[in-house]
């Protein structure tokens, strides 16, 4: 259709409704001669009068009262529809996808999740847990979460959590046959219950520092896994050491079912970002969603 005659046959409706070119020409915001000159355009476009126009009042003819009753109600709803679109503006909505590892879904995800589901009912997250480092671009994902120094540089990078520190940790059990180690070379002669990494698929290599020195340290073990659940389960079991996240360890060092060794080879490290493309034009949900994860200053 013309964008003209559209624009027009809204124009005839207000008219028809009003009937009075003075109050249609008011309600559309047009000058009473542009308003005439636009249904006098109309009426030539169609062939047909859709207009009795006198110097007191405004009737519509056969055919415009046939127009009135066929495109008053079409515009009625379109009108209905864009008012609640409107309205979304005060209650987003859409699908949100975000790559993110067990941990940080756990600890931080979740916990926020459940109260900006119940105050945004309309916007949908979908949360895929992978161990491995995503392509949020390739696959279309929103955003991803993962340690600061892990986050691409021409990304955006939101921090949600604070500083992290690594444990080392093994049941008494395991300490009864084992001499604790007291500097990380000696978890070569340990058992270890290693992390095998997806997106290189290799054996994750337990990270040290102390006073400005570096170390990676592969270790070896029995039993390895792609989930650091069931590494935990095992330590806990007593089948070897196990390198996890302090926060993952601690009711258990409280309960004394776990003993800590080399916590002064574990230093902190920046914690958990949410991160995604800076070009992606993003919704008001998404944005609202940000904030919500956002960790707030103390």
């Amino acid at each position: 259709m013309d964008r003209n005659n559209l624009s027009d046959l809204v124009s005839f409706l207000t008219v028809a409704r009003e009937r009075s070119f003075t109050k249609a020409a008011a309600k559309l915001g047009l000058s009473q001669s542009t308003l005439s000159h636009a249904m006098r355009g109309l009426e030539e476009r169609l062939g047909v009068r859709l207009l009795m126009r006198t110097t007191r009042s405004v009737s519509t003819t056969q055919a415009g009262e046939r127009l009135l009753r066929s495109l008053g109600p079409r515009f009625d709803e379109i009108t209905a529809e864009l008012e609640t679109l409107s309205e979304l503006k005060d209650r987003p909505s859409g699908v949100i996808r975000i790559t993110t590892g067990r941990h940080p879904a756990e600890t931080l995800l979740w916990p926020r999740f459940d109260a900006f589901c119940a105050k945004y009912p309309d916007v949908k997250i979908e949360m895929i847990l992978e161990s491995g480092l995503t392509d949020i671009v390739a696959d279309r994902y929103d955003a991803g979460v993962r340690i600061g120094e892990q986050v691409a540089k021409d990304m955006v990078a939101v921090r949600i959590g604070p500083d992290m520190r690594m444990a080392v940790v093994g049941a008494p059990s395991y300490f009864k046959a084992h001499e604790p180690p007291k500097k990380p070379q000696d978890l070569t002669a340990h058992d270890c219950i290693n992390l095998r990494l997806p997106t290189y698929d290799n054996i994750y290599s337990w990270e040290f520092e102390k006073a400005g020195r570096e170390l990676k340290v592969r270790v070896e073990g029995q039993l390895t896994f792609n989930d650091t659940i069931f590494v935990l389960k095992a330590a806990l079991a007593g089948h070897g050491l196990a390198y996890l996240p302090e926060d993952t360890v601690a009711p258990h060092l409280e309960k004394k079912k776990l003993i800590r060794v080399l916590a002064d080879w574990c230093p902190s490290f920046q914690g958990y970002h949410l991160y995604y493309p800076s070009r992606r034009q993003h919704t008001s949900a998404f944005a609202l969603l940000v904030e919500a994860l956002r960790q707030k200053q103390k």
